[in-house]
């Protein structure tokens, strides 16, 4: 098959066939499309996690060439430059320059850049070409450019750059067999790229070239980079896992940055420059800018009402309610059929098993623990279907930039609205979001508040609780949908003032100026969202079937044992049992709250992960129940009662409880994401007792004041 030009662009030199599955590295700026090309590429061969000694996570996953090869890709962080001012960044140079000990050097990069942005894209292109490594250009959103008016000549960029360039829109698949086929080669032309590094520089980088080969065990390309990245002097962050330079090394380069400040010399800027004028002769050649004149494009028409001062808010709270009124519609049938599965599987088992603890173990322990908290399964899904559209098509930027002025008042920026608005599907991906925020100060108040954010976690427990709040069988959707809508809000309200309190007390700070990037709106990638729904779904189920089931196992063995005397009612057995102590010993700090020692039970449970509060109610009050009682837990806790006769879970008892979930620090791997993130155990103490310490007022509040209107 004879390729274009620009997929086998001639070249005067070609690397050997490695001898195993080469390893590609995908880089690219932000909003390029890379997530997609991943996807695209590796459909569900993924596997995901962190970076060892650093919360950035990693992505490898395993492609296919056109001839049925075995290929792994790894998604490296997104990047403007490999001069790194973020952890994420951070991590992508070093994987690039082999800096990481814990992952091996790519074979081959594929560099994806946004076709309508091409001159700012190139950038990240003209870094990594130099660093010798055969390199394959993916120009994505070629529709999108063309919609624009442009024209971009691939051919002309393959020869320029003397790499494959792949016209490519990675959302419909188009290019995709293009791809696979350059991927495919075993003889990947090197670049003819080269630039010149001004005069003043050239003896530096060729001192600290020489220095990186001796002493520091680098290539002689990989060395050149490597120089030129040193002499910038953005790149000064330095994440864990990546190999430290060596002591002559860092003494040349701080020998050279001396001599040139006695000078009064901007190196830094200088090599910046030099860089930008050879992208510039570039992307002359091979984009033809768009027609003037020709109005706004559909973006900008977009824009001109999400963005707007007012229109923008409202349709921020339109999408909001439309999420909240989703969960509660499209949820309901596939709920109550695992619901109506769940009991059945725990009638079976009684009816095939002889009594006993053995079967009390699989019904009351692991059928009711697991099951109480699968059924919340369709209304997260739900929730991470609209957070994947809202990214995928471009909208939660624009949400960051309405929340920009707003976040000035409280002493941020809207970059810190994004890892806010991750952190409504669970605290820990918002929390690592925080590294793309410069400033420390604000990256440590968005870390301080961003569990606020009423997270995925908690949907469970307040969907129980407005349950039990209303229990008539025919409730006005307004109603639920307004409750929830209060618990959101206030989550994000407290998470607002607590960053004005911070800012303005321990992290004084000058809020800066947002500087961000709005994508062009884009059709959403339904392989894409699916994917990411799927990814969840996988993490909620395993936690399902191991954390929570392991908890319940646990929980149903301290609400059964030590046994009591023989007679005793089931509310005996439970109240003198492990948990029964457990609970009784907090019941005096929680009861003006409302709360009695089988909610402290649940309080105490959650600690490992909030869902399991409902898991633990099912298995405290199952332990209540009569063999042949499968009511859902709704009914179980309609029923509680003190031991004077009154009802336990009274609509201000569940509001109440509502409330110190909101504001509640009940994760411990949120607790230990924050520590790794701090690197300091100072911060995840402060924020736990801060944020416990305002729910249990707050609860108090709203019971003791409650009682005394009357309600």
């Amino acid at each position: 098959m004879q390729l274009p030009a620009h997929i086998n662009p001639p070249a005067p030199k070609r690397n050997a066939a490695p001898a195993r599955a080469p390893v590609y590295a995908l880089v690219g700026n932000p909003n390029c499309g890379k997530s997609t090309l991943f996807n695209a590429l590796t459909g569900l061969k993924q596997k995901v996690g962190n970076y060892p000694g650093v919360t950035v996570e990693k992505k490898v996953g395993t492609a296919y060439s056109q001839h049925g090869q075995p290929l792994t890709v790894i998604d490296l962080p997104g990047a403007y430059s490999l001069a790194a001012r973020s952890p994420d960044e951070a991590v992508t140079r070093d994987v690039l320059l082999g800096r990481r000990s814990d992952t091996a050097q790519p074979d081959r990069i594929l560099c994806i850049v946004d076709a309508t942005n091409l001159e700012r894209n190139l950038y990240l292109v003209h870094q990594v070409l130099d660093l010798g490594r055969p390199v394959i250009v993916v120009l994505n959103m070629m529709d999108l450019a063309a919609e624009a008016g442009m024209a971009v000549f691939p051919d002309k960029l393959a020869q320029e750059l003397g790499v494959p360039v792949i016209p490519c829109e990675a959302v419909r698949g188009k290019g995709l067999i293009e791809l696979r086929l350059a991927m495919s080669r075993a003889d990947l032309p090197l670049s003819r790229h080269a630039w010149d590094v001004p005069g003043a520089i050239a003896p530096a980088v060729a001192e600290i070239q020489a220095s990186l080969v001796a002493h520091d065990a680098k290539s002689p390309l990989i060395a050149r980079a490597e120089s030129l990245l040193l002499l910038t002097d953005q790149d000064s962050v330095r994440v864990a896992g990546s190999t430290p330079l060596s002591a002559r090394t860092t003494e040349i380069l701080a020998g050279w940055q001396k001599r040139w400040s006695a000078e009064n010399m901007d190196w830094a800027g200088t090599l910046v420059s030099s860089r930008y004028d050879a992208i510039g002769r570039i992307a002359a050649e091979v984009v033809q800018p768009g027609t003037a004149g020709q109005g706004p494009s559909p973006s900008d028409r977009i824009d001109a009402v999400v963005t707007h001062p007012i229109w923008g808010w409202i349709t921020l709270g339109a999408v909001m309610c439309l999420i909240f009124v989703s969960i509660f519609t499209l949820a309901e049938y596939p709920m109550n059929w695992i619901d109506r599965h769940i009991a059945a599987l725990a009638d079976w088992v009684k009816g095939s098993m002889a009594p006993g603890d053995l079967r009390d173990l699989i019904t009351d322990g692991a059928i009711s623990g697991v099951g109480g908290v699968v059924i919340f399964l369709p209304q997260i899904l739900i929730l991470f279907f609209f957070i994947g559209l809202l990214e995928s098509t471009g909208y939660m930027a624009r949400a960051a930039f309405i929340m920009d002025r707003l976040m000035s008042r409280v002493g941020l920026n809207g970059k810190s609205f994004i890892p806010l608005l991750s952190s409504y599907a669970c605290a820990i991906p918002g929390i690592m979001a925080t590294r793309t925020i410069e400033d420390p100060k604000d990256r440590l108040v968005t870390i301080l508040v961003a569990p606020l954010m009423s997270c995925s976690a908690r949907l469970p427990v307040y969907l129980l609780m407005i349950a039990a709040l209303l229990p008539a069988e025919r409730v006005p959707l307004t109603t639920k949908v307004g409750i929830m809508f209060l618990m959101y809000f206030l989550g994000t309200f407290a998470a607002f003032g607590f960053a004005w309190l911070f800012k303005r007390t321990l992290l004084k700070g000058v809020p800066p100026m947002m500087i961000m990037e709005l994508p062009p709106y884009r059709m959403p990638g339904v392989k894409d969202v699916g994917l990411h729904m799927l990814e969840r779904a996988w993490i909620f189920l395993r936690r399902a079937g191991t954390v929570i089931l392991g908890i319940s196992i646990v929980l149903w063995f301290l609400s059964a044992y030590p046994k009591a005397p023989a007679g005793a009612s089931p509310s005996e057995q439970l109240s003198g049992s492990f948990a029964g102590m457990a609970g009784h010993a907090l019941e005096p700090v929680i009861k003006p709250l409302g709360f009695d020692w089988q909610i402290g039970i649940g309080l105490i449970s959650s600690f490992a992960a909030r869902e399991v509060f409902v898991s633990t109610m099912g298995v405290v009050f199952n332990a209540e129940a009569d063999d042949g009682d499968t009511a859902p837990l709704r009914s179980a806790l309609l029923k509680a009662r003190w031991p004077d006769g009154r009802m336990l879970f009274t609509p201000l008892v569940c509001f109440g409880l509502m409330i110190f979930y909101v504001f509640a620090m009940q994760c411990i791997s949120t607790i230990a994401i924050v520590k790794r993130e701090t690197n300091s155990w100072k911060w995840p103490l402060f924020q736990t007792a801060y944020m416990t310490g305002t729910a249990w007022i707050l609860a108090l509040l709203v019971y003791q004041v409650g009682r005394g209107l009357g309600f």
